[in-house]
């Protein structure tokens, strides 16, 4: 959830470069509002899809169970995916005109998922485990993985998440500029910031929607036992597994708290990211 939020972000205004630090920084601020509100549907989500079922997992008691790894988390993620998006993006020059703009925010935007899961990847294991294993605290599960798993033990799912990140912006970013483009067309100018939202809700749903069976995968990865066949990371195996068992309702397990989190998350992020901002600019030009 927490990436695609902020592939939002640096698309909806202008990125100069004395604004560089205001919209880091404005992106882990609202990177973290988006994580902590929305916080017990991905909860939900995550325990609709763990192999022990919704009810075993915790059903819904203790949603917040995990909240102090998706906190820490959140900040230090989106400033990776900002830096890692405008810095690709200043290497790409290319006319605001350009055919070729939807594929260099899609490029963009997928290289700063591949960086910003080296931080996300971690907090999500911790994470994930707590929601479904309310009765442990967030530094006993993590201390746990260090010591029977290693540091590739908070890595486990990495492909997989990576895997989910990148076909989730490539379905997004063309379909989001062409709903901004057919609103900009139909109202004979350019979509305000809270159209481009509206627009980056949709879809950021529909791209939801299509990717939710790698977020499956994902999720049993960063789950099962270690030394099981889907600890290994085997994406195609773990889908297997799924399909096996539970067929096409298992793969799409949680899609409905999923699209619901990631279409209200535009809204919040884009919301958070631009008033933060527009303050810290503003601060930025008053003082001497």
């Amino acid at each position: 959830m927490r990436a695609s939020f902020g592939s939002l972000g640096g698309v909806c205004g202008a990125m100069d470069g004395p604004g560089f630090t205001a919209s880091l920084v404005a992106g882990g601020v609202a990177g973290v509002a988006v994580d902590l509100i929305l916080f017990p549907l991905d909860t939900i989500k995550t325990r609709l899809q763990s192999p022990q079922g919704f009810n075993k997992a915790g059903g819904f008691r203790g949603i917040y169970a995990g909240v102090p790894s998706a906190a820490i988390g959140s900040f230090p993620n989106a400033a990776a995916f900002f830096i890692t998006y405008e810095y690709v993006k200043w290497l790409w020059h290319t006319d605001s005109s350009s055919y070729l703009m939807p594929v260099k925010h899609m490029l963009a935007a997928s290289a700063g998922e591949v960086v910003a899961c080296l931080i996300r990847v971690p907090s999500e294991v911790v994470k994930q485990r707590a929601q479904v294993s309310a009765s442990s605290r967030t530094f006993q599960i993590f201390s746990n993985i260090l010591y029977t798993e290693g540091i590739q033990g908070l890595y486990r799912g990495y492909k997989s998440t990576v895997l989910r990140e990148i076909p989730f912006s490539l379905v997004q970013f063309p379909l989001w500029e062409s709903l901004k483009a057919l609103w900009s067309w139909r109202q004979d100018h350019v979509v305000d910031c809270w159209q481009s939202a509206v627009c980056g809700a949709f879809a950021g749903g529909f791209a939801a929607a299509v990717t939710t069976p790698l977020d499956v995968a994902k999720t049993r990865i960063m789950l099962a036992k270690a030394g099981s066949s889907t600890a290994s990371g085997n994406v195609l195996s773990a889908l297997h597994g799924v399909w096996r068992t539970q067929g096409l309702s298992g793969l799409f397990a949680g899609v409905f708290p999923r699209m619901a989190a990631i279409s209200l998350g535009g809204f919040i992020f884009l919301g958070a990211y631009e008033q933060t901002r527009s303050l810290l600019l503003e601060l930025g030009r008053e003082r001497p």
